[in-house]
């Protein structure tokens, strides 16, 4: 089920639903008005689905509203969620930094954010997180009803490539060994510590004068709110810190160009509010990238510093370009941390164990509606 169907995939069959006009509704129920009209788009699509023929299982993410009608659509048949995030107003990315001051409005709009999870899990017959700390972000007394369970990383195309070659927009090519500092996001916004990342690398370029920085993400809001100016993330960062040529912004790379970009980095800084753990990061590590994270909850359940990885503090820009200074001038005393890294993502993230695992579950839940059928 889908609001916006995509190049029709092999084995895949998409069915679209359309969400209604918003009535007119308080500002802090925005969200859960959006959520009910998409649960209703999805209930009648799968209504008209039911005639036809039923599926084995449904799955789907808890918090956009699709399932929250589910149930009632196909009361017999399996519903499974995909916890992906609660939103919390105190200890997580909504008051991380304490210099912004978050208005009680905004706090009771995150909190009735949640309204249609917390209706969808009560209905599941099974749910689960892609780590564990995203599972630990929803109430206690839910966290034992749900597994944790990633998406899994392509180990075999994620890979290191002593012969990786990465060409940039002007025609260079980018090797293994050169030195390269790389960032990647969907967009260069502050919930990935783009302005971190850019003052950091402002100090790096001063100390080492032939380092190239390419980033890689669009100009968009991100996960957070536009710029109160308008301006994008990245028009600001330069300005600010004068990198100029020093820096390569790309706005978006092919999954493979993005694999070779890991390939080539001599570090690669992954910096994240306490929020969802990007699949980059993994992605990048799998590459064998000496990956240099922030010392936050997500990245801390997959990076030990000096392990598998080096971490430094989130809002220490000072301290991140140390650490990345220190990952370039110590290539060969680190390499047993890219190795590391990659170990740790083909032991815990490797995809086709977590499919296995997520097929085993659904397999699970169809065989005991099964049973309950014919008894």
């Amino acid at each position: 089920m889908t609001e916006k169907p995509e190049p029709d995939r092999p084995g895949v069959r998409q069915i679209a639903y359309s969400v209604g006009e918003p009535a007119t509704a308080h500002a802090t129920l925005a969200a859960t008005d959006y959520h009910v009209r998409t649960g209703e788009a999805v209930a009648a699509a799968l209504s008209r689905l039911h005639r036809q023929d039923r599926p084995d299982a449904i799955l789907g993410h808890v918090g956009w509203g699709g399932m929250l009608f589910a149930k009632d659509a196909m009361p017999g048949v399996p519903l499974i969620g995909y916890c992906e995030y609660f939103y919390n107003a105190t200890g997580s990315d909504l008051d991380f930094d304490s210099g912004i001051p978050v208005p009680e409005a905004e706090r009771r709009r995150i909190r009735m954010r949640n309204a249609a999870q917390l209706v969808t899990l009560q209905a599941l017959d099974f749910a689960y997180a892609p780590t564990r700390w995203q599972q630990l972000q929803y109430p206690r007394a839910l966290q034992q009803r749900i597994a944790v369970c990633h998406d899994g990383i392509d180990i075999q195309f994620c890979r290191p490539d002593a012969q990786a070659a990465f060409t940039l927009p002007d025609g260079r090519v980018l090797r293994p060994g050169d030195p390269v500092v790389t960032f990647a996001a969907r967009d260069l916004d502050p919930y990935r510590g783009y302005p971190q990342f850019m003052r950091a690398a402002a100090r790096i370029a001063q100390e080492r004068p032939n380092v190239l920085f390419v980033a890689v993400g669009g100009d968009g809001p991100g996960y957070g709110r536009p710029r109160p100016d308008g301006r994008p993330w990245r028009e600001v960062m330069l300005e600010e810190t004068g990198l100029g040529d020093r820096i390569v912004h790309i706005p978006w790379l092919a999954h493979a160009d993005l694999v070779r970009l890991f390939q080539v980095s001599a570090a690669h800084v992954y910096l994240s509010v306490p929020f969802v753990l990007s699949w980059s990061m993994l992605e990048a590590m799998a590459c064998g990238a000496l990956v240099v994270g922030s010392a936050t909850p997500p990245v801390q359940e997959v990076i030990r510093h000096g392990t598998n990885g080096l971490l430094a503090p989130f809002f220490d820009e000072t301290k991140l370009a140390r650490t990345v200074v220190a990952a370039l001038d110590r290539q060969d005393e680190l390499a047993p941390l890219r190795a590391a890294a990659r170990r740790t993502v083909v032991a815990r993230y490797e995809r086709e164990a977590c499919v296995d695992r997520q097929l085993g579950f659904i397999g699970r839940l169809v065989a005991e509606d099964d049973l309950l059928a014919a008894q």
